[in-house]
């Protein structure tokens, strides 16, 4: 049973997935806001509070460090203690931890290093170049992709069959090269944490048997995103000493470019027998138009786990659809719109623009310029991922570990201090002859540089021993500080021209905030740098516009993911663009596409509008395009059709079928016209340029001396005729 206070915040299928018996194994099918994270928080807080298991015999794994987080900071409110080093992470950070706790079963030092992608990028550019591979015919990041692709499902380099196909026969042998690279200089990438940990696990019989009697209940969060390394761990871990819940739902899985598979969610019913399936279909989020159009749409994929999602909300209004006659006009129709919603009382972060590929976010820009109105792109470089942070990164890792090769490169010579190219090329050919690392390399060589190169190469060495030397006994922000500071970084970034928000040099001290704040506790099978260190490198919940600043909220619609808005702009419902051209001769990607769509429309709370364009410019060509089949699939009783033309407005209503439309002109019918003088209470004295619509859904575009051309509702402006 579970408590009264726990069973007042869940609805009676949640409860059902919360007090489970301890002896099966579950799948909640959670759809799209039905409270799949609360159902897997309170899941641990009833294991723990009610059958009084240590919180040590739980493994929990999440997507992202930004979820684990959220998990944690909710599961110590709930037990009213902290949950210490609980096994809640992400199957990258877990694996770390793992790898940290037995480096030596897994062939590694206990300061191994792990590559980002950046860091993965250059050493493959760089064994591409020097092994003459021509990366205008084998491009580094199609050549990268194929190494992460190959790990991903857990394949070697000698169990690559090439067959007749060059382009994955000159990978297959850079993925050799690289593995070997990786092994020789004790580096770890992200999909390599995996597959050590996997193998590690699965070589070491004792180690296995350990970790399958302490992990009495292993939970699994959007279990659709698995890939198959991932689904091989989790198999691995399970045995008759355990038991899995997993929570997710196959029509959510959208990930299935970055190796994603969807399979996995539908046999986990076979792989982990007997199991109980739980249908979470109450959704807490949307209206009940907008799930039961997005019920319809998605019912069109074969093969799916079905479930139809419904709420208690009330149906709400219609989900608007827009034809405009370009991507320019859909801008300025869907900028209008916000406008609008502003008007009646909206915070502009309450409305989010969603779209296929980054590349259509430009016009929205442009127009939300001339408006002046704030929005941000969400989704971009991470903190930890930006340049000014790396670069200060790079010198906390090498002083830390003076035989980190990577940290070497990215600052021997940032800021500049006349350490050429040459000279570096002479450091690692002594290293690579000589077995050893950069740094030690530099010291050897010293003698046998000209005297300027020798000098600037010394004072580099010099320097980076006097930090060591100076730092040994601060603390780890206390430390950073100082790096920051001595190694003259604060002061380039203080004095760089081209940063003249200062935005760069906000960010250092940032880093100095956020090791202040970091928890050594999580990661304590290494010291507090290195544990800073994989932190940083690992960290993957942040996004970099983080700003609380009230704006416009534009992202791809992979990037919604797991969100939610109060009003949803899907735009670019167009063949060839969503879905998008390489899907349509494959059934799977196509089912995947239509998942997206699916997706986008479920993250709409109040206001869905769904729009394309008849003409669009894109990747520098112009072309004629028909409305996505996915606005087909959509039952018409749910949609309204808007056409704007001139100052026309057509209509297409849900007593009407699709060749029915009625034409209103917006003027005659109404008591403004073009050139009227109005005064608004915020806005002040405007003159009347446009209208549209009419009734209590007329439109007008006003001209206000003080603020520039604004579009209001009529009904909702409460305007006054001067």
């Amino acid at each position: 049973m579970i408590s009264p206070s726990m069973a007042d915040e869940l609805n009676e299928k949640q409860q059902q997935s919360v007090a489970l018996k301890e002896d099966v194994n579950a799948l909640i099918l959670a759809g799209a806001g039905s409270g799949k994270t609360r159902v897997l928080t309170y899941r641990i807080h009833y294991l723990v509070s009610t059958k009084n298991h240590h919180v040590d015999d739980i493994l929990a794994v999440t997507f992202t460090n930004k979820a684990a987080n959220e998990m944690k900071e909710r599961l110590s409110e709930l037990l009213r203690r902290p949950i210490g080093r609980m096994w809640v992470g992400t199957f990258h950070s877990l694996s770390h931890r793992l790898l940290r706790t037995h480096p030596v079963e897994a062939n590694l030092s206990p300061t191994f290093q792990i590559l980002d992608a950046q860091d993965q990028f250059r050493i493959v550019k760089r064994l591409m170049k020097e092994n003459g591979v021509d990366e205008t015919k084998f491009p580094i990041k199609q050549v990268q992709w194929f190494i992460n692709q190959q790990k991903d499902e857990g394949i070697l380099p000698h169990q690559i069959n090439a067959e007749h196909n060059y382009f994955v026969k000159q990978s297959a042998k850079i993925f050799d090269l690289y593995e070997k690279h990786c092994q020789v200089n004790d580096l770890v990438d992200f999909a390599g944490l995996l597959v050590k940990s996997y193998d590690l696990l699965k070589n070491n019989q004792s180690l296995l048997d350990h970790y399958q009697k302490k992990f009495r209940h292993i939970l699994v969060d959007e279990f659709q995103d698995t890939n198959r390394i991932q689904y091989q761990w989790i198999k691995l871990l399970h045995d008759q000493h355990n038991h899995i819940f997993c929570v997710g739902d196959d029509d959510q899985s959208i990930y299935g470019w970055r190796g994603a598979r969807i399979e996995n969610i539908q046999k986990i019913e076979n792989d982990f027998k007997p199991i109980k399936v739980i249908k979470l279909e109450q959704n807490y989020r949307s209206t009940g138009t907008i799930l039961s159009a997005s019920n319809a749409l998605i019912a069109n994929n074969p093969n799916r786990l079905e479930k139809s999602l419904w709420t208690k909300s009330e149906d709400g209004e219609l989900i608007n659809v827009f034809n405009a006659r370009t991507e320019t006009e859909e801008a300025q129709y869907v900028v209008s719109e916000v406008e609008n919603q502003f008007n009646q009382g909206r915070n502009l972060s309450e409305c989010a623009i969603l779209y296929r590929s980054n590349a259509q976010s430009r016009v929205f820009e442009e127009s939300f310029i001339n408006r002046n109105i704030a929005y941000r792109i969400y989704g971009g470089l991470r903190f930890f991922e930006r340049a000014e942070i790396k670069d200060a990164m790079g010198y906390v890792r090498l002083v830390e570990d003076t035989s980190d090769n990577i940290a070497f490169e990215r600052i021997v010579n940032f800021p500049t201090r006349g350490i050429g190219l040459t000279t570096v090329e002479k450091i690692r050919a002594y290293a690579n002859k000589n077995h050893t690392d950069l740094f030690q390399s530099s010291i050897a060589i010293l003698n046998t540089l000209p005297a300027r190169a020798s000098n600037a190469l010394k004072a580099f060495i010099d320097l980076i021993e006097s930090i060591k030397d100076n730092t040994q006994h601060f603390s780890l922000s206390e430390k950073i500080d100082s790096i920051l500071l001595q190694s003259n970084l604060m002061n380039h970034y203080a004095n760089d021209k081209s940063d003249k928000a200062g935005s760069k040099k906000e960010n250092l001290e940032e880093l100095v905030s956020a090791a202040k704040q970091y928890n050594h506790e999580e990661d304590s099978e290494i010291n507090e740098t290195q544990g800073f260190i994989a932190l940083a490198t690992l960290d993957s919940s942040g996004d970099s516009n983080q700003s609380n600043q009230d704006c416009v909220q534009l992202m791809t619609v992979h990037s919604a993911k797991g969100l939610e808005f109060p009003v949803v702009f899907l735009v670019g419902l167009e063949e060839d663009l969503f879905p998008s051209r390489q899907s349509k001769d494959e059934p799977h990607l196509l089912d995947e596409e239509r998942r997206l769509c699916y997706v986008g429309m479920t993250r709409a709370m109040n206001t869905l509008t769904l729009s394309y364009a008849s003409k669009r410019f894109i990747h520098g060509q112009s072309f004629y395009s028909m409305p996505s089949r996915f606005l087909d699939e959509i039952p018409i009783n749910y949609l309204n059709y808007i056409k704007n033309s001139s100052n026309d407005i057509i209509t297409k209503s849900r007593k009407y079928d699709s060749s029915h439309y009625t034409k209103i002109t917006s003027i005659d019918s109404s008591m403004y016209s073009i050139g009227q003088v109005v005064k608004h209470t915020k806005f002040g004295l405007g003159t009347v340029v446009n209208c549209e619509g009419s009734g209590d859904s007329m439109r007008l575009q006003i001209k206000f001396q003080k603020v520039g051309t604004k579009w209001l509702i009529s009904s909702y402006a409460n305007l006054k005729i001067v």
